[in-house]
């Protein structure tokens, strides 16, 4: 049986939010509260170092101090550009304790992007662990192990912490912008502590100390409710880049660890399924899935996985600007849904005058409650028109209210179902894409005359475009959309750039003359087919491997055929993908394979020689 499965979100209300659980107080208070209480108990490890609580207190006091002897006050935005180490959580527990705000700075976004989030957030200071190769004007680099100003070991002890409040910020995230360039997005010291009660409130957190796999980068909002875990005495393992692409050293990672707690996407859950549910049943794992919506056979497969007491699978849903999580619900049952609203959390149903819509209906959801962010960062316009007044009659005077963008409709106990987008905003594999940015980023180059981008969950994001005049209508329409795809990757975060471009003679139009953009994949195909091609010069697969490795392809890929000359990214592969594919080599060859083997071996011939090799070697 699910646990604490009638407290899971607290009760649905149509008058007003249900009462916010009293929250224990700030994190940091929580944490130091702990440290004293158990100094000794692990706090963070990562695949080299293990923190205690006590030394993790230490080396964030001490940063702490250096923070504020370079001006750190309460409020102050502070850049952290740190890997996913032990150094990480000391960087972000020290900012907090300066009374600061963190800003992650993703070591491995582009240079443009990284400059774009430190001028927006106007930092001063940045916490990294080795100089930044394009300073920034004005912005002073701090390494984790930088000693406080002053005679003594003890000079951080000499440092009062602020009292912090609850309207102090504690992060800045920047998320995908519509207009082109991406928003930071500023929620409370307040906002986290609401996060961390409701949760323990649902009994979604449990009341004993667990160890928590730190999954999630730093630059997106849910790896808060992963990492802050640490303030209320659970060990945070830490998952970094290169096991997360490797599904079976991820998995060996995790047991090796005893993690109890995961968070996960569904993408990333049907990679990891059969590699983490293998072997003797134990502790059932905890499993934190959001990010994008459960398929119907996913639910009904960690459902049944729950009867089974293989897992505890919660699914959990919220925007960045409402603090992570707003709603949640066991995975039970047939009907995936986003559950009832946590408590102290308002979920309303509204149509376009703002108005209640009967349940049944579709509407737009606003959220309201503790966790509503502060605003958008030097974006007034935008904040006015997502943060709206709360129109309930229960709302507290001065109370806002956040303006989803997604359609949903409440059945009669309370439960939500999600039903989609108002605008063009998706979510693939845990990412929230705004298509608008990458147009704009494409249409930028010089060599584009208009471009567009959809997305599909099976095959990722697609970018089309035209060409103006000029000398690259000369190039053969490949080398053009490499050219423009490697723009984008300098440019944008690895999320945001697409598997796959093609270069267009002319964008499909509707019949009043705007872009179609479902008319956009048959454009691509015709263009395709128009160009001259050697059918003979393909070659089909053959042997014991080659046919396999095709048919996994074609189930990944959505392609009806897979040929032995193909290559994986040029056919709409990404990384993601490619952990599907190491799934199902897996599953029908019983060989586990690297994702770096998927990018050294592209084509699938070359891929179907390294499995032999590896099939070989087998005693």
């Amino acid at each position: 049986m699910t646990p604490r499965a009638t407290e899971a979100t607290g009760m649905p209300d149509t008058d007003g939010a249900p009462a916010a659980p009293a929250p224990h107080g700030d994190p940091v208070l929580r944490f130091l509260r702990t440290a004293d209480r158990m100094p000794d108990r692990p706090a963070v490890r990562d695949g080299q170092r293990c923190l205690t609580f006590g030394e993790l207190a230490d080396r964030s006091a001490r940063l702490a101090a250096v923070l504020a002897g370079h001006g750190v006050r309460r409020g102050t935005l502070v850049g952290v550009r740190l890997p996913r180490s032990v150094d990480l959580v000391v960087a972000l527990l020290a900012v907090w304790r300066a009374g600061g705000a963190y800003v992650p700075l993703d070591p491995g976004y582009p240079a443009e992007r990284l400059a774009h989030m430190t001028q927006d957030a106007d930092l001063r200071l940045v916490v990294t662990d080795r100089p930044d190769p394009t300073p920034h004007p004005g912005v002073r680099p701090v390494t984790v192990d930088e000693r406080p100003q002053g005679p003594g070991e003890d000079a951080a002890d000499r440092l009062p912490e602020p009292t912090p409040t609850a309207d102090d910020p504690a992060y800045v995230i920047y998320t995908s912008g519509s207009t082109g360039r991406p928003k930071g997005v500023v929620v409370s010291r307040g906002g986290v502590a609401h996060l961390i009660a409701a949760l323990e409130h649902g009994g979604l957190y449990a009341d004993a100390p667990r160890t928590v796999g730190w999954n999630a980068s730093v630059s997106f909002d849910a790896s808060v409710q992963q990492w802050a875990r640490v303030c209320r005495g659970d060990t945070l393992v830490l998952i970094d880049d290169r096991l997360r692409s490797e599904p079976a050293a991820f998995a060996a990672y995790v047991r090796e660890h005893a993690v109890t707690d995961l968070d996960v996407t569904p993408s990333h859950w049907q990679v990891l399924r059969d590699l983490l549910l293998e072997g003797p049943v134990g502790t059932p794992l905890r499993l934190f899935v959001g990010g994008e919506p459960i398929p119907v056979s996913l639910w009904r497969d960690l459902a049944l996985a729950a009867e089974r007491g293989l897992v505890e699978a919660v699914n959990v849903y919220g925007p960045t600007e409402t603090t992570v999580d707003a709603t949640a619900a066991w995975i039970t049952g047939d009907r995936p849904h986003l559950g009832l609203p946590l408590r102290g959390v308002r979920a309303q149903v509204l149509d376009g005058l703002l108005r209640p819509v009967p349940d049944g209906t579709e509407g737009e959801l606003f959220l309201s409650g503790a966790g509503v962010a502060q605003a958008y960062r030097r974006r007034p316009a935008l904040t006015a028109e997502r943060f709206l007044p709360d129109p309930a009659a229960a709302a507290p005077p001065g109370s806002r209210m956040y303006r989803t963008g997604d359609r949903v409709r409440r059945h009669a106990d309370g439960t939500l179902d999600y039903l989609g987008r108002t605008d063009r905003q998706v979510k693939l594999h845990g990412f929230r894409i705004e298509p608008g940015e990458i147009e704009t980023v494409l249409a930028d180059h010089p060599d584009v005359a208009a471009a567009a981008v959809t997305a599909d969950p099976a095959r990722g994001l697609a970018a089309y475009c035209t060409l103006g005049p000029g000398p690259a209508t000369a190039d053969a329409p490949e080398q053009t959309a490499a050219r423009l795809l490697r723009h984008l990757a300098a440019t944008l975060p690895p999320y945001l750039v697409p598997s796959r471009l093609t270069v267009l003679p002319d964008m499909p139009l509707t019949a009043n003359g705007k872009l179609d953009y479902p008319a956009l994949s048959a454009a691509a195909d015709r263009a395709r087919e128009a160009r001259p091609t050697d059918e003979d010069g393909h070659l089909e697969p053959t042997g014991p491997v080659e046919p396999l490795i095709a048919r996994t392809w074609a189930e990944v890929l959505g392609r009806d055929r897979v040929r032995a000359d193909d290559d994986f990214f040029v056919l709409g592969g990404h990384s993601l993908m490619a952990l599907k594919v190491i799934a199902g080599l897996k599953r029908s060859l019983g060989v586990v394979i690297s994702t770096r083997a998927v990018y050294q071996h592209p084509q699938l011939r070359e891929l179907a020689r390294h499995v032999e090799d590896l099939l070989a070697d087998r005693p």
